[in-house]
């Protein structure tokens, strides 16, 4: 495997802990800039709303860059947000370098998948992008707790420092050994794209995915203050929990990867149900820590494992979108994510309480279900090639001209 895909591993591992991070460090965040919790918790929406708007567009942009260029132009502004962030004493510069800093991160996403696999080869193709998306779970693992660890030490602008740090020596690596490379084979046209993408069941697809996501962000948001002030652990209690969100969300998407192929729709058909119940438990035993601490690690394996099984399940249907069915993917998952945070702060500023999130939480995903049973519904135009050999086949293309 060439060092360079495990750079990009690190790369994603940056961005994947500055994304998910703030939930360890509303408190500090408000305390320090003077906002209510809920406003720190729209930090996270931004960053949300910053990927929904960036994964298309970056995806159409820099499909016609050389890597290079475009992977250290991505990698290099989001490391450059994360510095203005840790400095700044103004919450809407604050608020505007998430957003930045989420465009950069859905740039980079929309070139280093496919640069990893043309770097690796075909006979590596899994490994490669095992080692790039693994560095989402590693971030929920480590990162974000340890996040959350710096915030308590020495306060929430050390992680964001620590953040930029980690990025530094990704960009080195890359620009050290990624090719400059030329553009990949023509693409099918946007409008092709954009065609296949528009299909109804494909677009229930995408919303599912999008409510189920937003109830995930909604409950993993407020962890923190639901687990001082409704289960009464204390501050130190809180990397250790998060930390266990991120290794069941580790083992989620390592079983799904395993036995999804097998019976696609039934597994995450009972991944969404088993979700809808686990929200609806964890908001009626918040008070208890014993059963916080069970539910977290369970949560946490089925939000990612059945989120991974519908990412699957659009690349399955979007065989004619090579270029945006990744994009549309990454869009529909950062809409849940925008979307939960500010759901559930209208519950708390609603008076609900801590706990409210963890209900809204358990009512989209009863939405989801309902989306999901109206996909079912709806039988495909044609049977599409898959979508992502095509993009590979197109990179591999390009990485021979290198």
């Amino acid at each position: 495997m060439p060092f360079s895909v495990y750079a990009l591993g690190l790369a994603v591992f940056a961005q994947g802990t500055s994304e998910f991070m703030l939930s360890g460090l509303l408190s500090g965040i408000s305390e320090d800039l003077h906002v209510s919790i809920p406003a720190a918790g729209l930090l996270t929406s931004a960053f949300a709303v910053g990927m929904v708007i960036g994964a298309p567009a970056m995806a159409l942009l820099g499909r016609n860059w050389p890597r290079r260029r475009a992977l250290l132009c991505f990698l290099c502004v989001f490391a450059a947000v994360h510095v203005i962030g840790a400095v700044t004493s103004s919450y809407g510069v604050l608020l505007a370098t998430r957003a930045v800093a989420a465009v950069a991160n859905a740039g980079f996403w929309a070139v280093a998948l496919v640069t990893a696999v043309a770097l690796a080869g075909p006979g590596a193709r899994a490994r490669a992008t095992s080692v790039v998306v693994g560095g989402v779970t590693v971030a929920c693992v480590a990162g974000v707790p340890a996040g959350a660890w710096l915030g308590g030490q020495w306060g929430w602008r050390a992680a964001f420092w620590a953040v930029a740090l980690v990025a530094v020596p990704a960009i080195a690596v890359i620009a050290a050994t990624i090719p400059a490379g030329r553009p990949a084979a023509t693409p099918p046209s946007a409008y092709a794209e954009l065609r296949t993408l528009a299909g109804p069941r494909l677009l229930l697809t995408l919303l599912t995915s999008a409510l189920v996501q937003g109830a995930t962000f909604c409950a993993f948001s407020y962890l923190e203050p639901v687990a001082r002030d409704v289960t009464g652990l204390g501050a130190a209690w809180v990397p250790a929990l998060l930390a266990l969100f991120g290794v069941g969300s580790f083992i989620g998407v390592a079983v799904c990867g395993r036995v999804i192929d097998s019976r696609p729709l039934a597994l995450t058909a009972a991944g969404l149900a088993a979700l809808t119940v686990g929200w609806a438990l964890f908001a009626s035993a918040a008070g208890s820590p014993v059963a916080v601490v069970l539910l977290v690690l369970v949560q946490g394996m089925l939000a990612f494992g059945t989120g991974t099984a519908l990412i699957t399940h659009v690349f399955r249907l979007a065989g004619g979108a090579p270029t945006l069915a990744g994009s549309f993917s990454t869009a529909a998952f950062n809409v849940g994510a925008a979307l939960g945070p500010w759901l559930g702060g209208l519950a708390i500023g609603a008076g609900f309480g801590y706990r409210s999130p963890l209900w809204v939480s358990a009512l989209l995903m009863v939405l989801a279900l309902a989306t999901a049973i109206g996909a079912l519904g709806r039988r495909p135009a044609r049977a599409p090639a898959p979508a992502l050999d095509s993009a590979v086949h197109a990179c591999e293309q390009g990485s021979s001209d290198d």
